[in-house]
């Protein structure tokens, strides 16, 4: 004869069940709650992801690996600007496209310039059109200011003060955030001097073909030199190459950091003929993918200190 259950055993299975589905749908909700914020690009994105924590969800207009400088926007991005609650940029001329794209989104979302405050050095003319609309060619601010880690501490605060105005029922969670990102910052700078420090003097100088790091040259003493004569195509002509060798020899350059020459044949001549160490590859505009060597603001930093000290530290 069958086992017959005692009838109310599967009552109790159904709130059971109904506490569980519950407890699954909580977290979705919650999720749909988050603030959206979005950032021009991916520096700036893992900086309001760093302040925002469990309460930000966070979109990076340019993608990792992708230049912000001239970038050409998707109508899918105006949709993602519309939706958005807090839209951040950088500033500084970094997204001539960014204000077209803001009125032609019809975005409410406040804009707040993640450098307002940052004491701005003037660029080199390198001919990659940072300038945008309004500036007069050849003078105008270098706009990557977030390689000097006390302005992105900068950053970190006028991120922080635009989510505590938005949503100030975290205000506090912000607050703390960003509090322990600065230390996280602090230690990443102290690491920095030490790096630079321990190579000597002679030694600090590097060619890099993109102007990027004019911030770290003042804030830590490590030279960056723009090659002359360096077409901004996907490879370097022959001529290019030529001055460059002739450039390394004459200042006595000894690493070279070339990310525009693709061909490692001509890698390999500018070693030989130079003598100067070819570097690996620098981030100095976008980070890398998760998977990546640089995924987040912090790990660019040291990716880029390893890089260079690892060359300069060859001779």
């Amino acid at each position: 004869m069958p086992l017959r259950l005692p009838f109310p055993r599967p009552r109790f299975g159904l709130p059971a069940a109904l506490v569980l589905l519950l407890g699954l749908v909580g977290p979705v909700s919650a999720a749909e709650t988050k603030l959206r914020a979005v950032a021009t690009f991916s520096i700036l994105a893992d900086l309001v992801a760093q302040v925002g924590g469990d309460h930000v969800a966070v979109t990076s207009l340019v993608q990792p690996n992708a230049d912000a400088h001239g970038y050409a926007p998707a109508p899918s991005d105006a949709r993602t600007l519309a939706d958005a609650r807090l839209v951040v940029v950088n500033g500084l001329g970094l997204e001539g496209w960014i204000d077209r794209l803001i009125k032609a989104s019809g975005t409410k979302a406040p804009v707040i310039v993640a450098s307002a405050g940052v004491k701005p050095i003037e660029a080199e003319d390198d001919g990659h059109g940072h300038d945008g609309p309004g500036h007069a060619h050849g003078h105008h601010d270098d706009p990557h200011a977030w390689q000097s880690i006390a302005n992105a501490r900068i950053y970190v605060g006028n991120i922080r003060d635009a989510l505590v105005r938005i949503d100030p029922d975290h205000a506090a969670a912000y607050a703390d955030n960003a509090k322990a990102y600065v230390a996280s910052l602090d230690a990443l700078e102290g690491e920095v001097r030490t790096g630079i420090a321990a190579i000597p003097k002679a030694q600090r100088r590097i060619i890099t073909t993109h102007d990027a790091f004019g911030y770290f040259t003042a804030a830590y003493g490590l030279t960056f030199i723009a090659p002359q004569g360096v077409s901004t195509d996907s490879e370097a002509s022959p001529r290019d190459v030529a001055r460059i060798i002739r450039q390394i020899r004459q200042e006595k350059i000894p690493a070279v950091f070339l990310e525009n020459i693709s061909d490692p044949r001509l890698m390999q001549q500018i070693a030989r003929e130079s003598g100067a160490v070819i570097g690996g590859k620098v981030f100095s505009d976008a980070l890398s993918g998760p998977d990546g060597p640089a995924p987040t603001y912090v790990a660019m930093m040291r990716h880029n200190l390893a890089a260079f000290t690892a060359a300069l530290g060859q001779r």
